[in-house]
């Protein structure tokens, strides 16, 4: 028979191929194909156990090792289950679910996202951020600069950086591409007068921001004439500045806080551990001028607790700090040679992350330098903070609060002119 010769003929000119029996079919009966004896044999398929694969063969499905992302897309578009009995089980995704996940693996492609739903940006961007895209030095930035533009707030409407020096240099553009903020935590960032993130404040996109809190950054008056240069001159800028906290902050003086009169809508303001001189003359000029009185304890909005991130970008953030923590683990290895340089008098510059420190000695020796605004709605009096071992603010409260309640009517006795009469010369 031609096919019997034929088929000997090619296992025997393959004979180190190891294909396992082959079966044929002729006039309705299964033949099986001798590799030994190079002939046929009538049997049955149940006549002998067989496996059609060796143990070591392995099978890929979708394989493709030249392009692990391709790979990745086409499995991805199955969600693999197992059943109770242990059978594993696989459906399709949605046809939504394929186009979030494409186009959130281009994301940096997208020409604009305004005018699009927010609900379905949202996923979008939860999908994006999953991947970390945002994290990407270039079009993370750029991708991150289309969801800012259109959503404003929805993206980001609070943001904490306190004590996050380091977030702030490696993703300044970022950072500064948000808009519509209206809480920004900058404490303890020793960012000083020249940085550009200080100068950012003063742009049209923060002019959004009512909670402001700088405290621990090296300012000084300098600092404060350029920030508040385009409110003073231009009425722009933190023109709705409510909260703002410039404590420990020793180089700015009684020159600088006059600058801050420019700020009329603003209800609560902190000078503690600044370099003041005159600390009464300060603090008539703060009342006279933009209504704002000393409060003998500490007040709520400044607890620092309360500032958090908020928006679609939260997890970002947090991204953006862990990648910062992680460049600086190698550092940590460096630590033997720094001391056997110090054990051999060897000098070393070591940078130590910088701390921030809620008691200054300036802030002991000046007090308690806490404003408010009276005539401000739902403004109760002023709140002490819970601090643990603080027994005397404790055993003084009522005392103070009698004290604070005999200063405000003994204040309002001298004062000569009446509300109408402030608003008249605010307008000036």
């Amino acid at each position: 028979q031609s096919w019997s010769r034929g088929m000997s003929y090619c296992l025997h000119s393959e004979s180190h191929l190891d294909t396992g029996p082959i079966y044929v079919r002729e006039n309705g009966k299964l033949h099986v194909v001798n590799r030994g004896a190079g002939g046929v044999q009538n049997v049955t398929p149940k006549a002998r156990p067989f496996s059609l694969f060796s143990r070591t063969f392995s099978v890929e499905l979708c394989m493709n090792r030249e392009d692990d992302r391709a790979r990745r897309q086409r499995t991805d578009h199955f969600i693999f289950t197992y059943t109770k009995e242990g059978n594993l089980r696989y459906s399709a995704k949605s046809l939504f679910s394929l186009v979030l996940g494409y186009i959130s693996d281009n994301v940096d492609h997208i020409d604009s996202l305004i005018g699009f739903p927010e609900q379905i940006a949202e996923k979008l961007f939860s999908a994006a951020e999953a991947r970390q895209k945002f994290t990407e030095p270039v079009t993370g930035l750029r991708a991150l600069q289309k969801f800012t533009e259109a959503y404003g707030s929805l993206v980001l409407c609070s943001l904490c950086l306190r004590n996050r020096y380091l977030v702030i240099s490696e993703k300044l553009e970022e950072i500064k591409s948000f808009r519509e903020l209206t809480c920004l935590d900058l404490s303890c960032c020793k960012l000083g007068d020249e940085h550009e993130l200080l100068e950012h404040l003063t742009k049209e996109a923060l002019s959004s921001v009512k909670r402001l809190l700088l405290k621990d950054n090296s300012l000084s008056d300098a600092g404060l004439r350029r920030m508040t240069a385009p409110v003073r001159v231009l009425k722009k800028g933190l023109d709705n500045l409510l909260v703002l906290d410039l404590s420990c902050n020793p180089k700015i003086t009684d020159v600088g806080i006059g600058y801050l009169l420019s700020f009329k809508k603003l209800n609560y303001l902190d000078i503690s551990g600044t370099g003041l001189k005159d600390v009464d003359a300060v603090i008539k000029r703060l009342q006279m001028q933009i209504g704002l009185v000393h409060s003998k304890v500490p007040l709520k909005e400044f607890d620092h607790s309360n500032c958090k991130t908020e928006g679609w970008a939260e997890q970002t953030v947090l991204q953006w700090e862990q990648a910062v923590m992680e460049a600086m683990k190698p550092q940590d290895n460096l630590r033997s040679r720094v001391a056997a340089l110090r054990f051999y008098g060897k000098t070393h510059r070591i940078e130590e992350v910088v701390k921030c420190t809620l008691v200054e000695p300036e802030t002991k020796a000046s007090g308690n330098l806490q404003f408010y605004k009276e005539n401000i709605e739902n403004c109760h009096l002023p709140l002490k903070k819970e601090v643990a071992g603080s027994h005397e603010l404790k055993n003084n409260k009522k005392r103070a609060l009698a004290e604070q309640e005999r200063e405000r009517t003994s204040k309002q006795k001298h004062l000569c002119l009446t509300v109408e009469d402030w608003d008249l010369l605010n307008t000036y």
